[in-house]
């Protein structure tokens, strides 16, 4: 096994002196979010940076998608992935740099834009992982691939390059490696063998009404209460079809009916999202919600069927137990205590599709965002459902130390495949 380069030794100085650059191109990037699919300002920064370190660059896979290569003689192949897009939400977080953009939704209503799940921080991380093995190529030997990936949050971007042959237009990686901000402290990294990220599914659904006069609701068929009884019933599922030994989510984030309060309308639309760690418990969540959707219609002697429309479908992300231990031994050497075994989140990615096409190992873990005093009063008070989370108008990711323990996180990662410190320690393993 190539033993990894000691950073604090060796690179950290190098980590100093890039620091200040990339809380420079961070700040830039949370203020100029950009939405699934559309992340052309940021893939073109993207692109621009890692050619002038010498990459082989890609562009415009998968729409926006981003492939730098650098090839650095004899060795594995790895993979890095960041993803680019941010969300349809308004920004509440007070920062100096926060987000100020607006955009129209599909209904054409105006929403706020903003990088409320931490991508613009896989940028700046992998941006800086490129730079760092441009500049001492003498630490390492092999094929580095950066690629930074569009429409994560809609769970297309990853299959868009794949359908844009980016297997036949790249090397096969030896393995293939990815890291998330999340809720933890600042400074931690958070590693899994197995599943570490639930099954994700994302459906949208319209049930048929007839409209009438808000004051002759007999000659209504009412979606409104349609949709009420079918979202209290939705929740029966979890609660009363699926054993307490597994588990299961399920969420609405949105119920539309109307449009002024004395018209009964002729439709209303939910949108859900079903979180499972279990390909049979997945199975059974999505049939139940037709069943139940379909049954409250005949109820409410619907004129018409519900319409079932799939807007994002994630498989599990599993990781592979022997990358993740060659990661928690490079993690633990590093971090010492800061490295620890984190528990399965109920949060969704489709980076492990990237793993599945091409058949390799792949590995998935998280990196602490919060401020390490705040979390540890949550912690203490039994209040950490009370930190913003992920997707949160307030989440706001610490920089320092957060910043440097993701760029030495995801380095370690690549250098325990790739680095070279005692050639007799490698041929040996």
């Amino acid at each position: 096994m190539p033993v990894s380069l000691p950073i604090a030794e060796t690179i950290a100085p190098a980590i100093d002196a890039l620091l200040p650059e990339l809380e420079s191109i961070y700040k830039d990037l949370h203020a100029h979010p950009e939405l699934s699919m559309h992340e052309f300002r940021t893939a073109r920064i993207a692109a621009e940076y890692v050619e002038r370190l010498g990459y082989e660059v890609t562009r415009e896979i998968g729409v926006t998608g981003v492939v730098a290569v650098l090839r650095n003689g004899e060795g594995p192949t790895v993979m890095l992935r960041a993803d680019m897009d941010a969300l349809p939400v308004t920004e509440a977080t007070g920062l100096p740099y926060a987000s100020t953009l607006t955009t129209q939704d599909e209904d054409g209503s105006q929403i706020g834009v903003s990088h409320a799940c931490g991508h613009d921080l896989h940028v700046t991380w992998l941006l800086g992982v490129a730079r760092l093995m441009a500049e001492r190529r003498d630490a390492w030997r092999g094929t580095l691939m950066a690629v930074f990936q569009p429409g994560e949050e809609v769970g297309r971007g990853a299959q868009s390059m794949l359908d844009d042959g980016m297997i036949e237009r790249f090397p096969k990686p030896d393995v293939i490696l990815a890291q998330h901000v999340m809720v933890a402290a600042a400074g931690t990294v958070g590693y899994r063998s197995g599943t570490i990220l639930s099954a994700g599914d994302s459906l949208k659904v319209r049930l048929f009404g007839r409209g009438s006069h808000g004051s002759q609701p007999q000659t209504a068929i009412d979606p409104v209460i349609m949709a009420a009884l079918t979202t209290l019933r939705l929740q029966t599922i979890v609660s009363r079809e699926i054993s307490p030994r597994d588990s299961a989510v399920l969420t609405i984030g949105s119920l539309r009916a109307g449009t002024k309060e004395n018209i009964i309308p002729d439709e209303a639309t939910l949108k859900l999202n079903v979180r499972t760690y279990d390909e049979d418990v997945r199975t059974h969540m999505l049939g139940a919600i037709r069943r139940i959707c379909c049954a409250e219609c005949v109820a409410s002697d619907a004129p018409r069927e519900p319409e079932f429309t799939t807007l994002s479908s994630y498989p599990m992300t599993i990781n592979d137990a022997a990358t993740v231990e060659r990661l928690r031994v490079a993690f633990e050497a590093r971090f010492g205590e800061r490295a620890y075994e984190t528990e399965p989140a109920a949060a969704s990615e489709d980076f492990s599709l990237f793993g599945r096409a091409w058949d390799v190992p792949y590995a998935f873990w998280f990196v602490g965002g919060t401020d390490p005093q705040t979390y540890a009063q949550a912690k203490a008070a039994k209040k950490l459902n009370a930190l913003p989370s992920n997707h949160s108008p307030k989440f706001a990711p610490v920089l320092d130390p957060t910043m440097r323990t993701g760029l030495e996180a995801m380095l370690c990662a690549a250098l325990a495949w790739l680095g070279i410190e005692h050639e007799d320690a490698s041929e040996g393993a």
